[in-house]
């Protein structure tokens, strides 16, 4: 656990700008790219229907909230799980555990976090701020999933799943089931890519009783679980395209997703996890740019206006 001293790195005391790196690094905010995409290609479309006008306050206020909403769950997650990563090497040298971070300075990112993130939903419209304590539920819940469940990728997927549904009631204020299908299908990816990331835990996890879908029923059945997610999450893509109308960019889009999930399965296998980071974090990064970017063509060509 770490100490009332914490937030001093190195020799000194550190600085204000470099405690802010120190938590940045904690939540890992460069990994936003993996649920930004999906929720501007749902608030994007949800323009198109609307008035096919992009509005670029909305569009603000849908980065603050899902950039605030994934912070403060990051920071729960390390903050909940710090014990546990002490005593796994692969984990040992994170912030919290070394103290770079201090646990007090993780709960103040964490609220402001969760303040920018109601902010921004109560600027957006009722409703959004009415359902916004529902979004946070699962982002403090999903820690301690791998405490009682052997499927804790499964509350991850729904936690993530929340973001393309918010992004378009951030536009329209109405329920979409257009959305809910778009939100599907980012949960289910991300929950099946979280299966091969906990491939490389198994040993420490079942040292530390950790339930994981790979640590009870090992890396090849995990493997196996991930390419099924990746079939599914692209039928679901397909159905959203269909469901929205979408033209011939999106579909190309959804061509180059489905040979990134090939790829993604072939690099990775039971008895070599050596790209598996390459896989994790490489390959989903481009799945989620590559598809924005085609689905954004899509809608600038069907007359979404600048």
């Amino acid at each position: 656990m770490t100490s009332a001293a914490e937030g001093f790195v190195g020799p000194g005391p550190a600085q204000p700008n470099s405690k802010v790196r120190a938590f940045l690094r904690l939540v890992m905010i460069e990994h936003s790219v993996f649920a930004l995409p999906f929720a501007y290609t749902a608030a994007l479309t949800a323009m198109l229907q609307l008035d096919s006008d992009i509005h670029w306050g909305r569009l603000l206020l849908v980065t603050i909230a899902m950039v605030g909403l994934r912070t403060f769950a990051m920071a729960c997650n390390r903050i909940i799980d710090r014990e546990i990563d002490a005593r796994n090497p692969r984990t040992a040298g994170r912030e919290l555990v070394t103290g770079a971070v201090s646990v007090r300075s993780a709960w103040v990112g964490a609220g402001i976090a969760v303040v920018f993130f109601l902010g921004a939903a109560a600027l957006l419209n009722p409703l959004c701020l009415a359902l916004a304590p529902v979004a946070v539920v699962p982002m403090v819940v999903y820690p301690y999933g791998k405490r009682f469940t052997n499927f804790p990728h499964a509350i991850l997927g729904i936690a993530q799943a929340i973001g393309p549904i918010g992004a378009w009631l951030a536009v329209t204020g109405h329920w979409s089931w257009n959305a809910v299908i778009l939100g599907l299908a980012v949960g289910i990816w991300i929950g099946g890519f979280d299966l091969i990331f906990g491939c490389q835990d198994v040993q420490a996890d079942r040292v530390q009783g950790v339930k994981s879908v790979p640590a009870r029923f090992g890396i090849p059945a995990a493997l196996y679980g991930a390419r099924a997610s990746a079939v599914v999450t692209t039928g679901l893509l397909v159905w959203y395209a269909l469901a929205t109308g979408a033209g011939a960019f999106f579909w190309v889009g959804l061509v180059i997703v489905a040979g990134a999930f090939i790829y993604e399965h072939t690099i990775v296998k039971p008895h070599d996890l050596s790209r598996l980071n390459k896989a994790f974090f490489q390959v989903n990064g481009f799945i989620g740019i590559a598809l924005f970017v085609c689905a954004l063509l899509d809608l600038l060509v069907r007359g979404l206006s600048v």
